[in-house]
């Protein structure tokens, strides 16, 4: 496997200009669990049917219970070496983003800066009448007081994107703005399934322009044929491994 990496490594102790997209798969490895597969049920409810406007609308405090109790598995969650090694990249490589799907605000914890949500914040609420956005300090939601209102009276939802809404404008133009100022080196796309069009147009322009493509996924997705390379490892051992091929040190498993 090392010596399949080389012109990543190569590429990689050269480079100035990192892009990473992350998703669930990253924060599993914390014990986040997530919406496919064997923990995407919570109560018997499919947690993909939970996530949506018409579920809020139909039952704001049951879709409410579910993100308190999200809240409650991640406020236990700590970051795990994946997220640790992404935060020294970003001191190691001059020009770097995170681009995540993910809404728990591991990166942050680990030490990322430069951190673009695209699918929200599950810390932040969101009044659906004025479109405010509140921070957990401005607005606390307590499960003895649900569904939560806002100050303007409307009632209060988790700032996350739901299936069926738009992406937020202000973390896609940044994105698009540090791809189109010049090409990232490399791509790394890590831990998501890339079944959403945007995770694929990120990667194949990157890779169109000369950078590399490069996929962490135990898993196949429609990126695995186009990669460069594709470590099919979960997030950490995949990371460590490349992590300690460029700085030339022995990873710790």
């Amino acid at each position: 496997m090392a010596g399949e990496l080389e012109a990543l490594i190569d590429e990689m102790k050269k480079a100035r200009k990192i892009f990473v997209i992350t998703g669930a798969g990253v924060s599993a490895e914390s014990g986040v669990p997530t919406f496919r597969g064997k923990d995407g049920l919570w109560r018997n409810y499919d947690a993909m049917q939970l996530a949506t406007p018409e579920a809020f609308e139909r039952d704001p405090v049951l879709v409410w219970e579910w993100y308190l109790w999200r809240r409650s598995l991640i406020a236990e969650a700590e970051p795990n070496p994946a997220h640790k090694i992404l935060a020294s990249w970003e001191e190691r490589y001059p020009d770097f983003l995170i681009a995540t799907q993910n809404v728990d605000r591991l990166h942050q914890r680990a030490g990322n800066r430069h951190v673009e949500e695209i699918h929200g914040n599950i810390w932040e609420t969101r009044c659906t009448r004025t479109g405010q956005v509140y921070s957990p300090e401005e607005k606390e939601v307590r499960g003895d007081h649900l569904p939560p209102e806002s100050p303007a009276g409307g009632l209060l939802r988790p700032n996350v994107v739901w299936f069926g809404e738009i992406l937020p404008t202000g973390p896609l133009e940044r994105i698009n703005s540090f791809l189109s100022s010049s090409n990232p080196n490399v791509c790394f796309v890590i831990g998501t399934s890339a079944l959403f069009y945007y995770i694929q147009s990120w990667a194949v322009t990157v890779k169109m322009r000369g950078g590399l493509l490069v996929e962490v996924n135990p898993d196949t997705t429609p990126l695995s044929e186009i990669s460069d390379f594709h470590l099919e490892k979960p997030a950490a051992p995949a990371l460590a491994l490349i992590d300690s091929l460029v700085s030339g040190s022995t990873p710790d498993s």
